[in-house]
């Protein structure tokens, strides 16, 4: 490694013999919108001297005294030709065509235009993340990039979300791809209060200060971040001034409106206790009957069981089911009537030559379709860049955040809204005075509403300095430094009148610090070879540390619920505290080579080491290769009228994972003081041998573009390979510990991404653009050493894709009886539920996901409407066991039981009722198992920018106005809301409905103004 970056170096110290008498420099940009464009050619007319621009549109040019002329030259563009005239500073502005290849692609270390883009990179520009009602900027991601997966979990807000890019990777280390800000990576993961649900610390990221995000997903483009890569890697770029000299303001204010997308319908007073009676009756006719000695007839019998079940009603709810007196929709009082936010965000950016600036202020108040649940952010941020001279350049990006969440119980726990449902209807949460009442059935979750509270506060600091340095031209040094601060309280309140609560109150108080503190430092290499030639190539370092600081309190016996901080509890009762960090080291090199803009080749190779693996295992070397080769640039296709563009591409390379706890390579003790003395005791065991979890993976791309690029698009294919998982494997009992991380198994995805964009129409006035991406991928564990991994109904299993579904197999209902039938070992039908064995009977991941978007314009009118869907996924109810289960126990029934079996003949996949005996359908089975696969109309969006001729009226540069739709619509074969799952962590868990909130329908009005 030593010789290798040695013999860098000397390439470089080489470089600097190439100077000339004459120095140019200056800036390239596109005409239309001023916009800087990178790869652009400039060479000496008539001659082989030239170079192209950097990722800023600016270049640098060594040229003989007695050249005159210089050309500008770019895909999708006119030639430009300036003449030098004794100049040294020439800037050109180039006619636009298409900007499709022209394109700025962030990627790690840098930038790229698209066309010497070797490796497979999506782009989300900032018009399709900004002014939408929604918490995080992932959201807006859903559907737009082919490959990235994203499960939002529920109608809840400032939930964690689960992101997978081209599948997943591992078994027990964490999937989600890694997050860079500005150069920065940041925190992604919940933190505080891991009782309840997770929640999103990127919500922390206003979704307007965003100008670009960048999904890295082969191994060409995230080996640059080696042991961090195997995931993929979001790159999010925030908004900078541009050098214009003028000051531009911009004013964003946006109201919406939201309901939830679908609810699930239960059964109203009269139909509970009309089909509740029936299940006795079901129960005496073919489940009491052969025990009906003491009676004269079976009839007898019966009449006899219906009033043993009228006895258990009246002393459960007294004459409430008699009376019918109530007829509550318990459903409904989880929601609010109508979920309102609100939001504001102003910006202020521009500068000069020297100077650039943006600075913006945000703040919204988001209510959840849920009552209680709520989120509120409010921050600021501030991007400044000065250029001191040719040489040196410095600037800092400083994001700051309040955000505040009011948390409701996780699915999973009667005092949350989301399980109101299972109350009968004729029951009422309120008494004759107007009181709630606390156990109607179950534990009335209005209780909490009303004298709980769970507030979780986050500050946030995201923020980073850099400095480059221009040695020479063709030879630049950056040094950052970034630090991500996330300072979280989480403060919760039980009044001594919830069931928790005690009679006594009790209050919770956690504090937790996760700072991460990140320098990068590189040299960029971009010597002139000639027009033929172009060469960069990046080497540096990078080090991130990490320290994790969290302590609780809790405390008991409050006086009155008006005090709820921990001052005013009588006793403290409990307490810890933590300290726990890691740190990365790596050092990286990539090299990017074009030859006649025809024929491109990318290399790159990243050591990175560990604190999270012992001594002998830290270090991993993640090398990645790739080649281009833009075959419309060749003489038998450049004066094509059909092919535009024709790009070939393929890459092959290797990634790591370290993505687990910390310290799990260590046999360690834990501090206990049981009973009220200090000692130790087991904690766990470890693998000295640990080690990175690493992927392997093959991508070949194609892109094209046809007919002038009106039909532009991409195909991809790519296989990952994952080995060496860092698998949680189970432990023997008698060894005293449950389980151990080790290297075991391995993995595999494969798939195929597709991207296509048209310009349909395209006129002066009127312009009409379509954008259809899909992606396929097949998930496969492909070894795991005999090891069970299961989570729920769940497992990893051998062979079969992660988080199958594993559990007996329905076979629908028989005609005659109306007992639920299941598939035993042979094949067979039996109503025996002991007799069916445990298989994989689906799967929760995807094999198709995709969006669909068109776009129109008509003067100062445009319309957008974007669908999202997903194919070949199932989705688990697992509230089914209660909520559709035929009567066994008081909980109400979906209105889905109105189609039960009644009487012989009867054909339905609905069993008959039975109230005592449960017809096996208490029991998880693929009865509860729904084809997940749905497609939805995600956004509408209709708006007017008011022409220039009126705006010069009232001295505005711009102002837009729009009413735009979310979740408008959706097909699917699911009972509920197809987009949700109660668990959003973990690998195998997924596509689980567990009285889970439904996504949300909101309208929104907005106005956008441009001073």
């Amino acid at each position: 490694m030593l010789r290798f970056f040695s013999m860098v170096g000397m390439l470089l110290i080489l470089s600097i013999f190439s100077f000339a008498q004459v120095q140019l420099t200056g800036k390239v940009t596109d005409a239309k919108d001023g916009s800087a464009l990178p790869g652009v050619t400039v060479k000496v007319k008539n001659s082989n001297v030239g170079t192209i621009t950097d990722g800023n549109g600016v270049y640098h040019l060594s040229v003989p005294a007695k050249a005159t002329t210089l050309v500008f030259s770019f895909i999708g563009f006119a030639d430009q030709e300036i003449a030098i005239a004794g100049q040294s500073t020439i800037d050109a502005q180039l006619q636009s065509g298409n900007k499709d290849l022209s394109e700025v692609i962030v990627v790690g270390y840098g930038t790229l235009a698209k066309k010497d883009l070797t490796g497979s990179v999506s782009k989300i520009s900032a018009k399709e993340i900004e002014n939408q009602p929604i918490a995080t900027f992932e959201t807006a991601l859903q559907g737009k990039a082919p490959g990235v997966v994203i499960e939002s979990g529920s109608g809840k807000v400032g939930q964690a979300m689960k992101i997978r890019i081209r599948g997943t990777s591992s078994v027990s280390a964490n999937s989600q791809p890694l997050y860079v800000v500005d150069g920065v990576p940041i925190i992604s993961t919940s933190q505080g209060d891991d009782t309840n649900d997770p929640t999103n610390p990127l919500a922390d990221i206003n979704p307007n200060d965003i100008e670009s995000v960048e999904v890295l997903k082969d191994a060409s483009a995230v080996a640059i971040y080696g042991a961090r890569g195997a995931n993929g890697v979001i790159l999010i770029t925030t908004k900078r001034g541009k050098g214009n000299d003028k000051t531009a303001v911009q004013l964003n204010l946006n109201t919406s409106f939201a309901k939830p997308t679908k609810k699930r319908k239960f059964l109203d007073a009269k139909q509970y206790v009309d089909l509740i009676t029936e299940a006795a009756t079901q129960d005496g006719k073919y489940d009491f009957k052969n025990n009906i000695s003491g009676y004269d007839t079976e009839q007898e019998a019966i009449d006899d069981y219906v009033k043993s079940l009228q006895a258990d009603l009246d002393d459960t709810f007294g004459d409430l089911w008699r009376t019918l007196k109530y007829n509550t929709n318990w459903e409904d009082l989880s929601y609010r009537n109508t979920a309102h936010t609100n939001q504001a965000d102003l910006s202020i950016s521009g500068g000069n030559a020297k100077t650039r600036y943006y600075a913006s202020g945000t703040y919204s108040d988001q209510e959840a379709i849920v009552i209680v649940n709520r989120f509120k952010r409010y921050g600021g941020r501030l991007n400044l860049d000065h250029t001191a001279n040719e040489k040196l350049s410095f600037g800092v990006n400083v994001g700051v955040t309040r955000t505040e969440l009011n948390r409701i119980s996780d699915d999973n726990a009667f005092s949350t809204p989301g399980q109101m449902v299972a109350q009968p209807a004729f029951t009422s949460p309120y008494d004759e005075n107007g009181n709630l009442v606390k156990y109607p059935l179950y534990y009335n979750g209005l209780v909490n509403a009303k004298y709980a509270s769970d507030k979780q506060i986050a500050f946030r600091t995201i923020g980073n300095a850099y400095l480059n340095y221009n040695f020479i031209p063709s030879l630049a040094f950056r040094s950052e430094i970034g630090t991500d601060v996330y300072n979280l309280t989480d403060e919760s309140f039980l009044g001594k009148e919830t069931e928790d609560g005690a009679g006594v109150g009790r209050g919770n108080y956690i504090f937790n610090q996760n700072a991460s503190i990140n320098t990068n430092n590189y040299f960029t290499f971009t010597p002139n070879l000639g027009e033929k030639h172009n060469l960069s190539a990046v080497v540096g370092m990078s080090y991130l540390q990490n320290n994790n600081t969290s302590n609780w309190v809790s405390g008991e016996n409050f006086p009155t619920n008006m005090v709820k901080t921990l001052a005013g509890a009588g006793n403290i009762t409990g307490g810890s505290s933590k300290n726990i960090d890691y740190s990365f080291l790596s050092y990286f090199f990539r090299a990017n080579y074009n030859y006649k803009n025809k024929y491109i080749a990318s290399f790159s190779i990243r050591s990175d080491g560990s604190s999270r693996f012992g001594p002998d295992k830290r270090y991993g070397v993640f090398p990645a290769g790739s080649l281009g080769w833009v075959i419309s640039e060749e003489d038998f296709l450049k004066s094509s009228k059909v092919i535009s563009n024709l790009k070939l591409r393929t890459s092959y390379g290797k990634a790591g994972n370290a993505e687990i706890d910390d310290y799990k390579y260590l046999t360690l003790m834990e501090v206990t003081n049981y009973p009220n003395l200090p000692g130790y005791r087991a904690h766990q065991i470890g693998d000295p041998r640990l080690h990175w979890e690493s992927t392997n993976q093959f991508d070949v791309g194609l892109e094209f573009g046809l007919f002038d690029n009106i039909l532009t698009g991409e195909i991809d294919y790519y296989n990952k390979q994952t080995s060496d998982l860092l698998l949680r494997a189970n432990q023997p009992l008698t060894s005293g510990y449950q389980y151990l991380y080790t290297n075991v198994g391995k993995m595999e995805n494969k798939g195929v991404e597709i991207l296509l964009n048209s310009r349909n129409i395209s006129t002066k006035d009127f312009t009409w653009t379509t954008s259809l991406n899909l992606a396929y991928n097949k998930n496969k564990v492909k070894a795991l050493n005999g090891q069970i991994v299961e989570s729920g109904v769940q497992r990893a299993v051998e062979g079969q894709p992660i988080g199958v579904f594993y559990m007996p197999k329905y076979a629908g209902v028989d005609p005659e009886t109306g007992d639920a039938l299941y598939y035993d070992a042979e094949g067979k039908t039996t109503n025996d539920y002991t007799q069916a064995p445990y298989q994989v009977v689906g799967k929760s991941n995807p094999d198709w996901t995709g969006g669909f978007t068109n776009t129109l314009s008509y003067k100062g009118i445009d319309l957008n409407i974007f669908f999202t869907f997903v194919e070949g996924n199932s989705i688990y109810n697992l509230g089914g066991q209660y909520q559709t289960n035929g009567f066994y126990g008081f909980d109400n029934q979906t209105a889905d039981q109105l189609n039960r079996w009644q009487k012989p003949g009867d054909k339905t996949d609905v069993p008959r009722l039975s109230y005592n005996f449960g017809n096996g359908v208490n029991s998880p089975s693929s009865r509860w198992l729904y084809d997940g696969s749905y497609i939805r109309l995600k956004n509408v969006t209709l708006g007017y920018n008011l022409p220039k001729s009126v705006l010069s009226h009232v001295k505005l540069s711009g102002l837009r106005v729009y009413v735009a739709g979310y979740n408008l619509w959706t097909k699917t074969k699911y009972i509920s809301d197809p987009e949700v799952n109660t668990y959003t962590t973990g690998n195998i868990s997924g596509g689980v409905d567990f009285y889970t909130i439904p996504q949300a329908k909101t309208i929104t009005v907005g106005l956008n103004v441009k001073f």
